[in-house]
Parts: structure tokens; sequence; C-alpha cells
């Protein structure tokens, strides 16, 4: 495929632009000890960054607290609001790719379910706002990841098919949700999903690091 029809990068955000693990951490751990139920250590609480919030909850806490979703999503925002941003760090690999891509006349865009204007204010104290052209986060579509709501909704504010654009994310979830908007998907290993996790996934590349993705796009 011709690297003129790649037009636009996607981009997950948790483990794929930034760390923010030790915000979710204190999240989870908060609204976990609001509602009387057992805590999960750190390490295991990690390992669900990119599930939607429903999944969160039901991987740490079981089946049985599904019913409780409201109610754990309405005490994460609310702690989330006060540490998350403070406890949310940008890979050093973010800036230098963001700006080769633009550089190149490739548009640039975030999906994921972490709230828009988490996103715009961590970007935007980096000096980074300004490097992204589309931003879809959790509160811009009824329905989280792995659906395809958020990728289609990107695609379509960019105004380019879904076959022009590249996803790049973390985790299964991320992979997954590529999958359903049809829009090619490469992985980047900077979360905790390793890289035999996506033997069976449609991958254009796996990804170290960012610092790996420009020379994926000459290639594509």
């Amino acid at each position: 495929m011709a690297a003129a029809s790649l037009e636009a990068v996607l981009f997950d955000f948790d483990y794929t632009l930034a760390d923010s693990s030790a915000g979710v951490v204190d999240c989870i751990q908060f609204a976990f000890e609001r509602m009387g139920l057992p805590q999960s250590p750190a390490d295991r609480i990690c390992s669900t960054i990119g599930l939607s919030v429903e999944e969160t909850l039901v991987d740490l806490a079981g089946e049985g607290r599904r019913c409780r979703t409201d109610e754990f999503r309405r005490l994460f925002k609310e702690r989330a609001d006060q540490v998350m941003a403070v406890n949310t760090s940008v890979f050093d690999t973010a800036a230098p790719t963001l700006a080769w891509l633009q550089g190149q006349g490739i548009r640039t865009g975030i999906v994921s379910t972490k709230f828009r204007y988490r996103i715009e204010f961590i970007l935007a104290r980096e000096g980074l706002l300004e490097r992204v052209d589309v931003i879809v986060g959790g509160e811009d579509v009824a329905c989280e990841k792995p659906d395809p709501a958020g990728l289609s909704a990107a695609v379509e504010q960019l105004g380019i098919a879904p076959i022009d654009a590249l996803y790049v994310g973390d985790s299964l979830t991320d992979a997954e949700t590529a999958r359903r908007a049809e829009i090619r998907f490469a992985a980047v290993l900077t979360g905790t999903t390793k890289a035999e996790a996506f033997a069976d996934q449609a991958t254009e590349a796996l990804l170290l690091t960012l610092d790996e993705l420009p020379g994926l796009v000459e290639r594509m």
C-alpha cells in the first residue's frame, strides 16, 4: 500500500502515548475502599488498563459485582478528577513521533476510554495539544472499546475512509477495536501486554516503542 494512502495515525492514550498507571491504581483502590471491596495489588490493576470500566470491575472483583458498575464509575471519576492528571506522564517518544507525523502531512488523533477533557489538559500541559487533530474520549461515545464507535467517530471527523487510517495501541482491546472498525492496527509494547499475545491479531507491526513508528509509516 502506497505511503500516500495513509492519511492519519490514531493512537490509544494509556500505555501508548502516556503512563497514567499510578493514577489508575489510586482511583481503583479509592473506589474499591468506598465500595467495601477487597483491594487489588497495583500490578493486578495495571493489567486491566485498556478494559472498559465495567470489564475492569468484573475482572478485579468478579462477575457478581457487574451490577455495581455505575457506582464504580462514579467513584472512579470522583477520584480521577483529583489525581489523574498529576499522576500521568507522557512518554518521551510521544512528542517527536507526533511532530514527525505532522511534518509528513499525516494527521493524528487519539481514541481512548479516558475522558477527552483529561487528555486535552495533559497534552496542553506538555505543549502537545496542537500536534493532535482530533480526540475522541470516553464521554464522546455511548459504548466503550472494543466497540468501534470511537474510531469510527475519529475517521469521520477527519473526513477520511477507515482504510486510510492506522490505529496504534498497546492492548488486545485496541486490536479488537481496530478490527471492528476495519482500520489497520499496529501494536506498541509499552504496556502490560506481551508480544506473543498479539500472535493471533492482524497487525501491521509490533513496535517496541513509538520510536519505531516512523519506519513503519515509511514502509506502508
